[in-house]
């Protein structure tokens, strides 16, 4: 049986955020469970991608839409080895669910490997599993960051015990091998 990752994410997550991290540990022989707090499993969301166009921030555009594997509900972080939480819209409202908040404190609680990216701190600051650690996310979340008493850091990839915080996609090489080596798998060239 294939060792399992829970993937915590929602409609307008950011369509490079969810995609890549769930193929490439595919890849390496994970299975992935889609989890959408508010969906069914068979239910589909929305991902979006997000673009610099000159502006000071980003631009939204219509990305892939995905099928939910398993409802909020009946996921239970006993079956699964890590976490994934993508960024994106979603987290800024998947945070107002309690079974979502409930999972991302079930991972911290069993001490397994979490991996958030750019706006996923969103959702592990009202989880208040954040004090004490050191992070990064993206730029404008810093602050949540920090009044949820983690040390913010401006760097692309930072390891904090089970936690492996990214930027964004672009980071997607270092983040997703910090994760795969909190899962204890080894990845050779």
């Amino acid at each position: 049986m294939a060792k399992k990752i829970l993937l915590l994410t929602g409609d307008c997550a950011e369509d490079y955020e969810v995609k890549v991290p769930q193929q490439a540990l595919q890849m390496l022989g994970y299975q992935v469970d889609v989890v959408v707090p508010n969906k069914n499993a068979g239910d589909t969301i929305q991902l979006v991608s997000h673009d610099f166009i000159g502006l000071d921030t980003y631009v939204e555009l219509t990305g892939h839409r995905i099928t939910v594997d398993i409802a909020a509900k009946d996921a239970k972080e006993a079956n699964y080895v890590g976490l994934v939480v993508p960024g994106g819209r979603a987290p800024e409202y998947i945070r107002m669910y309690d079974e979502a908040v409930k999972l991302v404190q079930n991972f911290f609680a069993a001490g397994k490997p979490v991996a958030a990216i750019c706006h996923g701190s969103q959702l592990l600051a009202p989880a208040k599993v954040l004090a004490g650690k050191t992070v990064t996310s993206y730029p404008a979340c810093a602050a949540e960051c920090r009044l949820a008493g983690a040390e913010w850091k401006d760097e692309h990839v930072v390891v904090s015990g089970n936690l492996v915080t990214a930027q964004a996609w672009p980071d997607h090489p270092g983040w997703l091998r910090a994760f795969v080596d909190l899962l204890g798998a080894k990845i050779s060239i």
